[in-house]
């Protein structure tokens, strides 16, 4: 066997084992990451710490495994399947409450 013939199967080796190493963490159980679900019974997207069972019925989607909470957040503002959660405004009333800022 020549010098590249031996570099080009240990590069393939050591380049075998860090894809292995890495798919296999995911699969074990001590393995931590946020998901990103898509819950129909709270119809809300929310972040869960742990892989989600896609059902259709309760969980339809589900994306992950993201690094952080804040890798997490980021992705699921960029979900066009999840509601936009608008705040209320402070300080804003119903005119019709009946309030009024001029004194009686």
């Amino acid at each position: 066997m020549t010098a590249s013939t031996m570099k080009s199967w240990l590069l393939a080796a050591v380049l075998g084992c860090t894809v292995g190493t890495a798919c296999m963490a995911q699969g074990f159980p001590g393995y931590t990451g946020f998901w990103v679900v898509g819950n129909h019974a709270t119809n809300r997207c929310e972040i869960v710490t742990s892989n989600p069972v896609i059902d259709y019925t309760t969980i339809w989607f589900g994306t992950g495994p993201y690094q952080s909470l804040d890798d997490a957040k980021l992705a699921r503002s960029t979900i066009s399947a999840c509601p936009k959660e608008n705040a209320a405004s402070a300080g804003s009333r119903n005119p019709e409450d009946g309030a009024s800022d001029s004194p009686r």
